[in-house]
């Protein structure tokens, strides 16, 4: 068919095998990660205590698994996947915008991912070869990037490519690694902080550093939407999934089980951990590759770097590759297959510079999370209010896939979507445009600009309450 190949084809029943502890098993393996490490140690380092950060990244989580599962119905239901399942609301050929909108975040996380292998890889190197450290510069000074790790970076950046080359069931093994791996570093981790600090008693008793009520909530509410933008990406592209699921059960009680409570419990080891920081260096330090750095065995630190490489690498080819790959296949199904979209999506992940979003907290939450997710939130709302209020959960599958059906609209695109995407997206702007200072913060109205701390929530609403009544008068 013209608007399908091999990736976008509906899944039979007979290859719908997934059970509720396989999807639970997914959101561990997916939450045992260093960014979600590294999400629950910026909130310490951005000022709150550890059961400020605990408490937002659980109720993040349990905010975003709410669309996570709804969109995940019409996946486990008709066996479809992301893209094909947006054709419904935005068009066989409108699709193409949400897609391609998650597949450059998608493309954003595996840059971010890979910059954390290739850093950790010169963690190890440069106690081998000290002079890694010191070459001369050979990158603009703007560009913020050391010649030692840009080299690892590439290097682990190539070592991806060639994954995807090799084609995803190379990852198996890597999975498997990351699986028995992660769990046991997070444990010794831990183990440490408690040996360092002399207990949990003095990280537990670090006090928040914001002296006001008005200090925390200001920090508190971009926090949490930046915790709900975190899985923003997988709450739209799950579909990619569901598709194999068992039963609607499976899905939604597999990802109820699986995702807050695994990614409050990494979050609490994160937390623990930076807070001891604090004691035991007199600094918060909320990397982790960097807290390994400091320790005194250049042979742990070869291998807990090599670890969080090889576990990164498995992140990234699982998370980043297959999600993307899907979108762009649906770009131009006869012309791009996995390998090619894994190719598109390496290059736009190092065209982000990625080593600058995490090399400050604020950089991480306040620019990254938040930016991407006034993005999603639009997109979430249109594909529930489509799927649940237009349509009460039934698609004509086939039609789908034709450019003669009800999903055409008008030449491809349904034109309510994309206006209830740009008016959700819209109130955002101002915000996001002071925050990377492009506009002085002064010259937007505080009510105006404070939407953006509540970005993935307003472009939800907003999108999701304008499709509704352009579908409603429509119709």
């Amino acid at each position: 068919m013209k608007y399908s190949n091999e990736d976008l084809e509906i899944v039979p029943l007979h290859k719908r095998v997934w059970n509720t502890w396989n999807y639970a098993a997914l959101w561990i393996s997916m939450s045992l990660c260093i960014p979600t490490y590294m999400i629950a140690s910026s909130l310490i380092e951005g000022g709150m205590n550890w059961w400020q950060a605990i408490f937002t990244v659980f109720l993040g989580n349990a905010i975003v698994v709410i669309p996570m599962v709804l969109n995940g119905d019409a996946g486990a239901r008709y066996g479809i996947n992301f893209p094909v399942f947006s054709r419904a609301s935005f068009g066989i050929l409108g699709a193409n915008i949400p897609a391609l909108l998650r597949a450059i975040v998608a493309c954003g996380w595996f840059g971010i991912q890979t910059w954390i292998g290739g850093y950790s890889l010169y963690q190890a190197l440069k106690l081998w070869l000290p002079g890694i450290a010191t070459l001369p510069p050979v990158f603009p000074t703007s560009w913020g990037l050391e010649t030692g790790p840009a080299l690892t970076f590439f290097l682990f950046w190539v070592i991806n490519m060639i994954v995807v080359y090799l084609g995803i069931d190379s990852i198996r093994k890597l999975l498997l690694f990351k699986a028995l791996f992660l769990p046991a570093a997070a444990a010794a981790l831990l183990f440490w902080a408690l040996s360092a600090a002399h207990g949990l008693g003095p990280i537990l008793s670090q006090p928040s550093k914001f002296t006001t009520t008005g200090d925390f909530f200001r920090f508190f509410f971009p926090a949490l939407t930046g915790m709900v933008g975190f899985w923003a990406t997988l709450s739209l592209n799950i579909p990619d999934f569901t598709r194999y699921a068992k039963s609607q059960r499976a899905q939604a009680m597999g990802q109820l089980i699986g995702l807050p409570p695994s990614m409050t419990a990494f979050a609490f080891i994160g937390v623990v951990v930076t807070s001891a920081t604090t004691i035991v260096y007199g600094k918060t330090i909320w990397d982790p590759v960097d807290l390994a750095g400091k320790f005194d065995s250049p042979v742990l630190i070869s291998f807990a770097m090599l670890a969080v490489a090889i576990s990164t690498l498995a992140t990234n080819i699982a998370a980043n590759i297959v999600s993307p790959a899907n979108d762009f296949a649906n770009l131009a199904p006869s012309k791009i297959d996995f390998k090619k979209g894994g190719y598109i999506t390496g290059i736009l992940g190092v065209c982000i510079f990625p080593w600058k979003l995490v090399s400050d907290p604020n950089g991480y939450i306040f620019t990254w999370l938040i930016a991407y997710s006034s993005l999603l939130g639009p997109i979430g709302g249109i594909l529930i209010v489509d799927y649940f209020l237009i349509r009460n959960k039934v698609l004509f599958v086939d039609e789908l896939y034709s450019d003669t059906g009800r999903y055409w609209y008008r030449n491809g695109f349904n034109p309510n979507a994309i206006i209830a995407l740009t008016l959700g997206i819209l109130p955002n702007i101002p915000g996001f445009l002071t925050t990377i200072k492009v506009i002085p913060t002064e010259s937007v109205p505080v009510m105006v600009s404070s939407l953006y701390h509540y970005a993935w929530f307003v472009g939800f609403i907003v999108s999701g309450v304008v499709y509704l009544m352009l579908q409603k008068k429509s119709s």
